[in-house]
């Protein structure tokens, strides 16, 4: 079978990047992804993002993109999924690269939520929901969010400080990561008095909107030079799936089908199982859709998702590390790019370059990319060759 390896990657900070336009991002994850595959030219660009037309009255990002970074005359065209836009772009790239059509792809992740403030962020942020029967309702992702989280512990038995340990163990990894929007550890205290969004949903339990962008390079292994040195990493599976894009249309409210589906369908494909993964980097926005990914996944049982953050299962030392960079609670949630981070931060552990994050003898990760509660999820498996 054809070996997609990820030769070069990139990102800027995450946060908020007032003065640097979206473009800029984009060029900056780009040119470092760039020199890091050490020359290779890409005839494809394959751009990851949410909001655009909406935050920054610009799309046609492919082409914007393509032509700031001396690309043009290259395949380029962007890719929306709501929060799973950047996982669903790395798909793109991994299907061109392992079709034959193209020898060399970029994939780029970007997002600027901070060319509009308020308001206009929660109107923009609507539209990845269901029009006509949620967003027109006034319902937001954090009161949706807020509504799960407390059918969940009602049907759990959840104490009100049972989710605790996602955004501590997130803050904790995010200290050591130079790219994280919030660099500091957070006590169980620092959660229980946090303010609340939208009961039972505190601030801790929602990662922080913030601007970033994250690219990296793809190619097939038997097209790199032969004196190439960087330690390679492997797209071994790639997955999508799709679910109704509205919650109350689904038969259970508290499991992400799609994160079971796309989950298992790349494991499948890179002939590996559960014990056979180092870390999982899922996608948590909310502390609930952490809770639901690792038991749609299978490293929890239904219901259970809490207990094991509770008992230290996802910490870097755990059973299955998570977040291990310090996720989207900590390193910030940037829209359609966040997918794209998880690839440059497993390549990252995959490469033995995590550091102070660093997972003993990493050789096989997990990212998964959602758009909404699920109703889009993109998974993949990544895979350290020695």
């Amino acid at each position: 079978m054809t070996e997609v390896v990820i030769t070069g990657i990139g990102q800027t900070e995450v946060g908020e990047h007032w003065g640097i336009s979206l473009r800029d991002l984009a060029l900056d994850a780009i040119q470092g992804a760039l020199k890091d595959a050490g020359g290779l030219k890409p005839q494809a660009l394959f751009v990851g993002n949410m909001l655009a037309p909406n935050l920054s009255n610009q799309a046609h990002l492919g082409a914007l993109i393509a032509d700031y970074a001396g690309l043009t005359g290259i395949e380029a065209v962007t890719v929306e999924a709501a929060g799973a836009s950047g996982g669903a772009a790395l798909r793109q790239g991994y299907l061109a690269i392992a079709s034959g059509m193209v020898d060399v792809a970029l994939v780029v992740g970007v997002e600027k939520f901070t060319d509009k403030i308020g308001s206009e962020v929660e109107e923009a942020l609507s539209t990845t929901s269901d029009s006509d029967f949620e967003a027109v309702q006034g319902m937001t992702a954090a009161a949706q969010a807020a509504l799960l989280m407390m059918r969940y512990m009602h049907e759990n038995n959840v104490p009100a400080n049972g989710f605790a340990n996602f955004a501590l163990t997130a803050h904790a990894n995010g200290v050591a990561n130079k790219n994280a929007m919030f660099r500091k550890a957070i006590k169980s205290e620092t959660y229980t008095k946090a303010e609340m969004v939208s009961d039972p949903l505190n601030i801790f339990d929602m990662a922080p909107n913030a601007d970033g962008a994250a690219a990296f390079v793809l190619t097939r292994r038997n097209l790199l030079p032969l004196n190439w040195q960087n330690q390679l990493v492997k797209i071994a599976g790639s997955a999508a799936s799709s679910d109704t894009l509205a919650l109350h249309d689904r038969k259970d409210l508290l499991y992400f089908d799609t994160a079971q589906i796309s989950a298992g369908k790349a494991m499948k494909q890179a002939g590996v199982v559960l014990d056979q993964i180092n870390f999982f980097e899922y996608h948590d926005a909310f502390s609930i859709y952490a809770a639901l990914s690792l038991e749609a996944v299978g490293f929890a049982i239904k219901g259970r998702g809490w207990k094991l953050a509770e008992d230290g299962g996802i910490s870097i030392k755990g059973k299955i590390p998570c977040a291990t960079m310090g996720g989207m609670k900590a390193r910030g949630f940037p829209g359609g790019a966040s997918g794209a981070y998880q690839a440059v931060e497993a390549v990252i552990q995959l490469r033995g370059q995590a550091e102070a994050n660093q997972i003993p003898n990493a050789k096989v990760g997990l990212i998964q990319s959602l758009g909404g509660p699920a109703s889009t999820a993109v998974s993949h498996i990544l895979q350290r060759l020695d």
